[in-house]
């Protein structure tokens, strides 16, 4: 709404209800404006909240993949058939000394 209707309608409540009711209009525009200040808050806060809950747990996920992911100190490096990974292969350089 423009301001040139909020006038309007305050033109037409005065008609209506006279001088005595602009107390209680204000009254009653401040306690609706307050209110809807005050859910417009709380809906921010529960946004924010949420959008932190979503990155905590995003930021737990990705912290657990990244240390499944990497090999323990206490394994060895090469697998045993057993534990279902392939030994390490040596390096090619090594095998092209030891033919020479």
């Amino acid at each position: 709404m423009g301001a040139t209707e909020i006038v309007f309608i305050f033109v037409i409540y005065l008609l209506l209800f006279g001088a005595k009711g602009v107390p209680s209009l204000a009254r009653t525009m401040g306690k609706a404006v307050r209110q809807f200040r005050e859910a417009s808050s709380d809906i921010q806060r529960e946004i924010m909240n949420t959008g932190n809950d979503i990155r905590n747990e995003i930021n737990r996920e990705t912290k657990a993949i990244k240390d499944s992911a990497t090999p323990s100190k206490d394994k060895p490096s090469g697998g045993s058939p057993s534990d279902g990974k392939l030994p390490d292969l040596p390096d090619q350089k090594e095998d092209e000394q030891s033919t020479k």
